[in-house]
């Protein structure tokens, strides 16, 4: 057995064990680990299968939503002994594994089925990435071909937002998210909080201006800048932005409409809704993943801050 094919059994190995750690936990904070070894696991599969771009993502999201599922973890301790004491059926149990095997047989057996070669549109996109003078094959599908997905991603992740802020009370609308910060001054989270944030930061811009050529992109480097300022926010050396704030709201809003300006300046440039004049695709979509990077990480930071909960201040 070769180096690189026992790595990659090691590698579905852990897949598997995470997956089942996370789902057999009986506790809810031994689910959240699981899961987030379960994500590591998995952006080093991508990694193996060349997706580095993907990789980086799935590294990012993972840890901010282990970050949330954590929080709703210790919230949920208190009433965690009753929900497992109340055990469902053995009928019940034995349709839900039939039902999981069944999916998951079937999504092997589509696998499969491929053809031999599969199908594939690289060749095309290989030919068109010199027309918009990117040499990221990722940035160039997601920022030229399917630019309108990319778009409408963005939108519903702002629409997420203002669900989540409608949660809050009408006293505390326009308030700060949770409790006031109480810094912590010893201990491994004040020291990662004071190490990593400026590695991340300048990581993340990295991964921002990199992506034209390199893997990379908006949405993994805000991710890397949102999950920098949850470190801080828990560590308590900053507070949450009150939601009202005019600037807070400029800063979200200003990724999708810089999407918006270029979508529609297409009708008078080019050919339609964000269609690129020919030499100014690559100029322009830099233009777009700037701010569209500091709409992202705003939203993302917030979503995991949750809905106001202090009155604004007067």
């Amino acid at each position: 057995m070769s180096a690189g094919l026992a790595l990659d059994a090691g590698i579905v190995a852990l897949l598997l064990c995470a997956a089942g750690a996370a789902v057999a936990a009986r506790s809810a904070f031994a689910g959240v680990v699981g899961f987030l070894a379960y994500g590591l696991a998995l952006a080093l599969a991508w990694v193996r299968l060349a997706a580095v771009d993907v990789a980086l993502t799935e590294a990012a999201v993972s840890a901010l939503t282990g970050v949330l599922l954590l929080g709703a973890a210790v919230r949920l301790r208190a009433s965690e002994a009753a929900v497992a004491a109340e055990r469902p059926s053995r009928g019940l149990r034995l349709a839900a594994a039939l039902l999981c095997s069944a999916v998951a047989a079937g999504l092997a057996a589509v696998v499969l089925a491929f053809a031999d070669p599969a199908p594939s549109l690289a060749p095309d996109a290989a030919r068109r990435l010199p027309a918009t003078g990117l040499d990221n094959p990722v940035t160039a599908a997601l920022l030229s071909w399917r630019a309108v997905d990319t778009l409408l991603e963005k939108v519903v992740l702002l629409a997420g937002l203002l669900a989540v802020w409608s949660l809050a009370h009408d006293r505390a609308w326009g308030g700060r998210p949770g409790p006031p910060p109480r810094a912590t001054r010893d201990g491994a989270l004040a020291l990662l909080a004071r190490l990593l944030p400026p590695i991340g930061i300048v990581t993340g811009v990295y991964l921002v201006w990199t992506a034209a050529d390199h893997p990379g992109g908006a949405f993994p480097g805000s991710t890397l800048l949102a999950a920098m300022w949850v470190l801080a926010r828990m560590a308590g050396a900053v507070d949450a932005p009150a939601v009202g704030d005019p600037r807070l709201r400029a800063a979200l809003v200003a990724g999708p409409l810089a999407f918006f300006a270029v979508g529609f300046a297409g009708y008078a440039w080019a050919d339609g809704f964000l269609a690129y004049p020919a030499g100014w695709a690559k100029p322009l979509i830099v233009a777009i993943e700037i701010p569209m990077t500091i709409s992202v990480a705003a939203a993302l930071a917030l979503l995991v801050a949750g809905p106001p909960v202090r009155a604004p201040s007067r």
